[in-house]
């Protein structure tokens, strides 16, 4: 028999977190293991540990919802969004989500929305071994190469992680800018994030893979965040959240913001 599925409920309404909670009181093979009112503490409780599942609301104060999908860190829960906007959908689904719920939240939509979760889940698990069998080797046959294919239009490039200042996602296409000029990908942003050094590569924004090493100025912005200016010229944007680590990361003293 399979372990109880552990649900975070995230929504900035209480009405709304206690409806959803009570439709999960139905169903037996989970548990509800906390709430969270905003971006930032869904990413808490993450970071945490202990949630497999999280229900996630899209308009939060600070963070939104597609924000914090964005900043999860990697082996992250399986995110289900429930919303009552259905023009999200397609940004959601870049960023992983394995559904797209709409509010008023039907009991039987939520129990398909969470049985994909959880066959999401046991395939992660079933795959785990061989993954991990698999990275010794890849990692060293990238560190022998030397550089970053990335598959293109024109073809692969080869490129030197060191050239790269970021790489953005403009509609539905990420572009890494490079010393060697800029590049439209298939990739996404979690899959470079992946294969690029993580002492150096930061994932700042949902829609932003920034190295910190290109990083000449850091302008603060009236949400919280910065717009990260580059070597090139380039302007990055910087969340709230990311601001807050990137100041921990470089020594800085905490803002008002960062007490709160």
């Amino acid at each position: 028999m399979s372990p109880p599925l552990r649900v975070l409920v995230a929504d900035d309404e209480l009405l709304a977190r206690k409806r959803l909670s009570r439709l999960l009181a139905a169903f037996p093979d989970l548990e509800v293991c906390g709430e969270a009112a905003d971006g930032e503490a869904v990413l808490a409780a993450v970071r945490a540990g202990g949630v497999d599942v999280v229900l996630l609301d899209i308009h939060m104060p600070g963070l939104s919802g597609l924000d914090a999908l964005a900043l999860m860190p990697e082996g992250r829960p399986r995110v289900i969004l429930c919303t009552a906007h259905a023009e999200h959908a397609v940004d959601a689904f870049n960023h992983g989500a394995v559904d797209y719920v709409l509010k008023p939240v039907e009991p039987a939509r939520l129990q398909k929305a969470l049985e994909r979760a959880r066959a999401r889940l046991e395939e992660s698990a079933r795959e785990a071994p061989a993954v991990s069998a698999e990275k010794p080797a890849a990692t060293a046959a990238a560190r022998g190469l030397g550089r970053l294919p990335i598959p293109t239009r024109q073809g692969i490039v080869l490129v030197d992680p060191d050239t790269i200042s970021h790489a953005a996602l403009e509609d539905e296409l990420v572009t890494v800018f490079t010393g060697q000029g800029d590049f439209l990908t298939d990739f996404t942003l979690n899959e470079l994030a992946e294969k690029l050094p993580a002492e150096r590569f930061h994932r700042v924004h949902r829609r932003a893979l920034l190295n910190l090493s290109h990083v000449t100025r850091l302008e603060p912005l009236e949400t919280g965040g910065y717009l990260a200016r580059t070597a090139r010229g380039h302007a990055v944007e910087v969340s709230r959240q990311s601001a807050r680590e990137l100041r921990r990361m470089l020594g800085l003293r905490r803002g008002a913001e960062d007490e709160g």
